[in-house]
């Protein structure tokens, strides 16, 4: 079966799958949904832990034998496999598809991978795995649900935050919910349960935002002139090659031209975005964005992104950093780059 994060809770206190499968790219929930499956198997007796890493060479074998072993110190036992990378090769999905057919007594298998692609969810290993016991798929936190987040952890932890603590929280910490976890517990350290406001989380947190190439280009589709900025401060900081952002908003800049291209001809835009392969998480994002400029614009836009890209390579002179803040604020409907006579497009 399947269950959301937000399920297990009330599935654990039901009862205990023989098999358990967690997979997601956000660290901090995966292990938080590993740590609610580890208590629930102690609460009922499962005190016996056998832990497996799956590394270059792991000999799957060794699960067969973990499985077939008696328990030494208990009659129930937790048998916990870790597999970050989430490719078992052969061998593994083989062991895997087996221990599922036939699941070893007394005995609760946990299976902890990093994130798995459409193709690695519907692979026999994994779909052998869910109907045995359950799938837990962690999704990263959206940046507009990520106040919510933070508010539901520090309400949870006894705190009662104001509307702007929240908010502040959310802006220094964007993209990192280990260090938001964090930031919350030293809170509560300091401060205690109670009332907490926006003085009290400016004095106490560090900005610990955690950008990519991706949460850039989103920041300039959704239109947010100063996270866009925010957003390139903290790359440029980080150490960021800008050749990496080029990349990252021509390929963006090319999709939308596209699109509005087809919409000029008197396309649909539902037809646009299945002929650019929109995935359907993104559509209402690129529908907004697309709408902002007409074909004309988002061409120049595609053009200016040229000119940056021959900065990067040295062909052209400019500060390439200052095109790129010109770049996506124009992306995001704040219209200061001047045309410039350049027909050249090296996209």
């Amino acid at each position: 079966m399947k269950l959301k994060p937000e399920q297990l809770a009330t599935h654990l206190l039901r009862s205990l799958a023989p098999v358990y499968v967690l997979s997601g790219d956000e660290p901090l929930l995966v292990q938080e949904a590993a740590d609610a499956i580890c208590v629930a198997a102690r609460t009922q007796d499962y005190s016996e832990r056998t832990v497996l890493f799956v590394e270059t060479g792991f000999d799957w074998n060794a699960l067969t034998q973990a499985a077939a072993s008696l328990s030494l110190f208990s009659e129930r036992r937790l048998l916990e496999l870790r597999m970050p990378g989430g490719k078992p090769g052969d061998a593994g999905s083989k062991a895997l598809q087996a221990y599922a057919a036939r699941p070893a007594e007394d005995t609760v298998l946990l299976v902890i991978c990093g994130k798995l692609e459409a193709a690695a969810r519907n692979s026999k290993w994994h779909q052998a795995l869910e109907q045995a016991g359950a799938a837990v798929q962690v999704w990263p936190v959206d940046v507009r649900a990520l106040p919510a987040w933070i508010g539901q952890r520090m309400q949870q932890k006894g705190l009662r935050p104001s509307r702007d603590a929240v908010a502040l929280l959310a802006e220094r910490i964007e993209g990192n919910l280990l260090a938001a976890a964090q930031e919350i517990d030293k809170l509560l350290l300091l401060h205690g349960p109670g009332p907490l406001d926006v003085d009290a989380v400016t004095a106490a947190v560090s900005d610990s935002a955690r950008f990519d190439v991706f949460i850039l280009v989103d920041a300039a589709l959704e239109g947010g002139a100063a996270r866009v900025v925010r957003i390139l401060d903290g790359l440029r900081e980080e150490g960021v090659e800008p050749v990496l952002l080029v990349w990252a908003l021509a390929r963006e800049l090319r999709q939308l031209a596209a699109i509005a291209a087809q919409l000029a001809e008197g396309g649909s835009l539902g037809a646009a975005l299945a002929r650019q392969k929109v995935w359907d998480k993104r559509k209402p994002l690129i529908e907004r964005a697309v709408k902002r400029h007409a074909l004309a614009r988002w061409q120049e836009l595609l053009r200016h992104c040229g000119r940056i890209d021959r900065m990067v390579k040295g062909m052209a002179p400019g500060g390439v950093w200052d095109e790129l803040v010109q770049l996506t604020l124009a992306m995001a409907g704040q219209d200061i780059i001047s045309t410039r006579p350049d027909n050249r497009n090296n996209f």
